[in-house]
């Protein structure tokens, strides 16, 4: 009796994750309780299960469900292959054109993870980012994810999915200035994010203006590469 319960909740598990994977939009656990015959209580719990083990992601307090890091990264190969190959064009070309430090992030499971760096031309600028995580809110990619994700505990989610970018000044450390821009799957979720950061004597005001027009381009142009466009 125990094996079999135990086996109806696996395959309970896999029902929801495969809705969550072949969704057009992110669902809520509303939505998938609702599909998928179950109640909430249980869909929540077995989804908790999921996003334990990286395989779901929710982005932001009460976000909705997307695909988490680990099928993300099983999804564009390991940390190293496909998506960096496919945006190292577009980091190169941001590092030259701004002269600051390029990254490129996915959403993880507790933060952005930042995956591929173009350093800075300049002896002052941030520090080496990659196999770093940082906290959603505090990041500019981090506020893209949320933005392109779920609006949820983001005051200027809409401002953001306005401009079609995001900032962050002051905030993950004084001084540092970002500024991102995401990068989209077909459902206009963000599944990556590109961003320039510098010392905030550098990036002020302006010359975020200036940049993230520029960014917003690579971010775009990537977009259509991941999805198999020229």
């Amino acid at each position: 009796m125990a094996e079999s319960t135990g086996t109806q909740a696996i395959d309970r598990a896999a029902q929801l994750l495969v809705r969550v994977v072949e969704s057009t939009q992110p669902p809520s656990v509303g939505e998938l309780a609702e599909r998928a015959g179950l109640p909430k209580s249980t869909t929540s719990r077995l989804l908790a299960a999921l996003e334990r083990q990286g395989l779901v992601q929710r982005l932001g307090d009460r976000g909705r469900l997307h695909p988490g890091p680990v099928l993300l990264r099983f999804a564009t190969g390991d940390s190293s292959s496909a998506l960096q190959e496919l945006a190292a064009p577009s980091l190169r070309r941001l590092a030259d054109a701004s002269g600051e430090t390029i990254n490129l992030a996915v959403p993880g499971h507790a933060g952005v993870e930042h995956l591929a760096q173009e350093d800075t031309a300049h002896f002052v600028g941030v520090t080496d980012w990659v196999g770093r995580r940082v906290p959603f809110e505090l990041a500019a990619n981090g506020k893209c994810f949320l933005a392109f994700g779920s609006a949820n505990g983001l005051e200027d989610a809409e401002q953001i999915r306005a401009r079609g970018y995001a900032t962050s000044i002051d905030e993950l450390e004084v001084g540092l200035a970002a500024l991102s821009a995401p990068v989209l799957d077909s459902g206009g979720s963000a599944i990556a994010g590109l961003s320039i950061s510098g010392p905030t004597a550098r990036l002020t005001a302006k010359r975020i203006e200036e940049l993230a027009p520029l960014l917003k381009d690579e971010a775009e142009s990537l977009t259509r590469r991941l999805r198999g466009a020229a």
